[in-house]
């Protein structure tokens, strides 16, 4: 099984897109409820749809890999992005930066390196 996508509730499309495509995925469906992007790298796909419930947000964390973390947070920063946190190197062994899109979800940019998936105290099979 290989995950495909997340969708995410968002509050405005239009706001969510603008943040989406400022963080450097690919809009490859849009419309006024819908939109679906692709990722800079791999073939996995994100997408936000519509929603009118703003407790709908909340408990979800968007996770985006990026080797040079560093790096993207001061570019993003310079295009006017605001971060929550970071980056900062974290107990987990990931160094992560924190932001929310336009209806708060919560969104992680980080990287792991071999530590994505094979942390020191990875279960053995």
């Amino acid at each position: 099984m290989r995950l495909n996508q997340v969708t995410v509730p968002a509050l405005d499309i239009a706001a969510s897109v603008q943040f989406y495509v400022g963080l450097g995925l690919k809009l490859i469906v849009s419309s006024p409820h819908y939109a679906r992007f692709e990722c800079p790298d791999g073939e996995s796909t994100f997408s936000v749809h519509l929603s009118q419930d703003k407790s709908s947000t909340g408990g979800v964390v968007v996770y985006f890999e990026c080797p040079e973390l560093d790096h993207k947070v001061e570019e993003l920063k310079a295009m006017g992005y605001s971060f929550i946190s970071g980056p900062k190197d974290e107990p987990w062994l990931w160094r992560e930066a924190r932001l929310q899109d336009p209806t708060g979800n919560a969104v992680c940019i980080y990287w792991a390196g071999v530590n994505r998936r094979h942390p020191p105290w990875r279960l053995n099979a």
